[in-house]
């Protein structure tokens, strides 16, 4: 009787999530079989209802009380109800100021379809320039902006600042919503999420910079690229069901469209992510069906988007395009081998060394057939920046200079470290890893995975959506060493990956089935670890950064640049209408925000004419600088030192800024 009976509640087990909670329905339900078996599916869908409503009420919670976290934290830091018009616009700082500027040009259009036609053929910003600047600055998110601020009717509610600044931080809610759901996902616990928003919002200086430049494309668009994680985890789970797979693909599917609209660098970002499913798929961790059907997104998006942003030209030449074609066409001509068989592992490499040999050549073939202006100084960048090349050009140096193209401080690590964050990160990872690699291990000596694992065995690394999310932190967390700005895609998933494992009883099982426990039973333990760390830490944090967060809400902070509003009130009713101004990339985007007016450069680093605008240095034949005889143009300007007082004269000036008038009446030529 008992042989009879094992088979069906092992078949029980395997449908149920291998979380804490879960465990302890299995163990009630079948002690309630035996006493009342009329109520027990009841009293599990009971169960089941009240975790998941409580979990979502938590997630949707914690999104909104960072949203408004934000909006009050904006509104004290720059006092931001009590200014005027032109000092709010004065805190849109740099490129921020260029996006920000076109909202209003669509608002002030007479109709959606002229405001559209007048940024495809701007020829308002940048001098002796027409520019595209919906393709070429992405600008659908101020598009959607504009639209829904005339047709919800909110032009007669809200003033146009706070409706633009409000969808951002609403989309930041939406952020934090989607990590908290992606941690709950993995550990099978809504705790988790609680902890991802935490070390979130207490490490948000190394998290995201909404704080300093709310309009970046980024804000706008890594919100849908959390949703599009969340749900490609939920994709990868082995026990879930056909409408749950089905409702996370077409999510996964929506949002990876829509992220690859908002950030010109999207693809980049997702050929890591395919990069991740590729590995996870080459050792057989996961279904290639499913594998596959994430890459048919990839190319469904990259083609709509080609066609809706202007035939761009960067999405046909991007390595996520040939990576992904490339799979597809080495999965059709793969053939069928036995699996375990020595012939099916040296298919493996050989289908590995394909991939990347086929992914190169069909790069470097649509390179050479398709026109593009694929971010050419960006890859002159990474070999000055890896000691591949050497250069004294202007444009190279400069990028150098800026701070987030800079390698990672130390105190990056330190504040990580302060908050406990990265120290648990790292113990996970490396718990995470190193079961990975066992099951990458029983896969070569042909052993078969098995068809669910169970928290008894504690195989943390059988289970792909671990796996996948292991590989990707890694790719994400080599180039936030490299490259300081990289930091802001890789930190919000470690707080997710080291959340989602302190609340996990699967992680402390695997290590204690490293360790060969025998004092205590290990599941026992890891559950009871699996609550009481994250209670602890959860303790700590609130105790030592949570009256900090309300320090920052009750000091009321002054933004004070009276310079800058003089030398904009001036250009608004001194300057001439046909003026253009030239000057530092930071100031020409306040420039054009506030008044209006032409310029000569903008703050962008995607475009190669607006950067060779910014070069003002001398070179001789084959690139080598030569040093001048003259002092700099800025100093002795100032001072009226021959001959510039006959070019130039000087029209404004203030403690912070000088403003010269070019005299055209006497010629430059010597």
């Amino acid at each position: 009787m008992a042989e009879e009976e094992g088979p069906a509640i092992e078949l029980r087990q395997r449908k149920k999530p291998k979380s804490f909670e879960n465990k302890e329905s299995a163990i009630e339900e079948k002690i309630d079989d035996t006493a009342v078996p009329e109520r027990a599916p009841k009293y599990v869908l009971l169960q089941r209802f009240a975790k998941v409503f409580i979990g979502c009420l938590a997630a949707v919670t914690s999104g909104m009380m960072y949203a408004f976290y934000l909006s009050a934290y904006h509104e004290r830091k720059f006092w931001f109800s009590n200014r005027q018009e032109l000092e709010r616009e004065i805190t849109f700082q740099g490129d921020s100021a260029i996006y920000y500027s076109y909202y209003k040009d669509m608002l002030r259009a007479p109709s959606f379809e002229r405001g559209v036609y007048e940024l495809i053929h701007n020829n308002k910003t940048v001098s002796l320039k027409t520019i595209n600047a919906v393709q070429q600055m992405s600008l659908y998110p101020e598009l959607i902006a504009s639209v829904l601020y005339q047709a919800t009717g909110s032009n007669e509610i809200i003033e146009p600042v706070y409706f633009y600044i409000g969808i951002v931080f609403g989309l930041q809610g939406i952020y934090v919503t989607a990590l908290f759901v992606t941690s709950w996902l993995m550990s099978g616990t809504w705790l988790a999420g609680m902890l991802t928003v935490a070390w979130f919002i207490i490490n948000r200086v190394d998290t995201t910079r909404i704080e300093y430049s709310i309009p970046l494309r980024e804000n706008w668009a890594l919100p849908y690229f959390a949703c599009q994680v969340a749900a490609l985890t939920g994709y990868l789970k082995s026990n879930l069901n056909t409408y749950g797979e089905r409702f996370c693909y077409l999510l996964m599917s929506a949002s990876t469209y829509t992220f690859m609209m908002m950030w010109e660098y999207s693809h980049y970002l997702l050929f890591l992510q395919a990069i991740s499913l590729f590995l996870l798929d080459s050792f057989s961790l996961e279904q290639s069906d499913k594998v596959h059907e994430v890459y048919k997104t990839y190319i469904f998006s990259l083609f709509l988007g080609y066609l809706l942003q202007f035939e761009n030209s960067a999405l046909l030449v991007s390595p996520l395009l040939s990576l992904v074609v490339a799979l597809v066409l080495i999965k059709c001509l793969q053939l069928n081998v036995k699996k375990g068989t020595f012939v099916a592992k040296i298919m493996k490499v050989i289908n590995f060394y394909l991939v990347c040999t086929l992914t190169v050549t069909l790069n470097i073939i649509m390179k050479t057939f398709v026109p593009h202006k694929e971010n050419g100084h960006m890859l002159k960048f990474l070999e000055v920046k890896f000691g591949l090349n050497m250069t004294k050009n202007f444009t190279m140096n400069w990028l150098l200079c800026q701070k987030f193209l800079q390698a990672p401080s130390q105190d990056l690590f330190l504040r990580l470290t302060q908050s406990s964050l990265l120290p648990f990160y790292i113990l996970v990872l490396i718990i995470c890893f190193l079961s990975m690699m066992q099951v990458i291990l029983r896969r070569i000596n042909g052993k078969s995975l098995k068809e669910t694992v169970t928290l008894e065995d504690g195989r943390i690394g059988e289970r792909p959506e671990i796996i996948y999310h292991v590989i990707h932190t890694i790719l994400l967390g080599s180039l936030a060493m490299v490259l300081e700005g990289l930091k802001y895609l890789w930190t919000p998933y470690v707080c997710m990956l080291a959340a989602s494992g302190v609340c996990s009883p699967e992680l402390w099982t695997t290590l204690f089935k490293w360790l060969r426990l025998r004092t205590v039973h290990p599941v026992l333990l890891a559950f009871i670890l699996s609550m009481a760390v994250p209670t602890i830490i959860g303790l700590s944090l609130w105790k030592e950064f949570f009256p900090r967060l309300m320090t920052e809400l009750t000091e009321l902070q002054e933004f004070y640049d009276p310079d800058t509003v003089e030398l904009m009130t001036w250009i608004k009713r001194q300057a001439p209408v046909a003026a253009v101004f030239a000057g530092s990339p930071q100031l020409m985007g306040v420039i054009k925000l506030c008044t209006g007016w032409m310029v000569t450069s903008l703050p962008l680093y995607s475009d190669d004419d607006l950067l060779k605008r910014n070069e003002n240095v001398v070179c001789e034949e084959g690139g080598k600088l030569t040093y001048s005889k003259y002092g700099r143009f800025c100093h002795e300007v100032k001072i009226n030192y021959s001959p510039y007082v006959n070019y130039f004269t000087r029209v404004y000036w203030n403690r912070s800024y000088f403003v010269y008038k070019i005299n055209t009446v006497i010629s430059f030529q010597s």
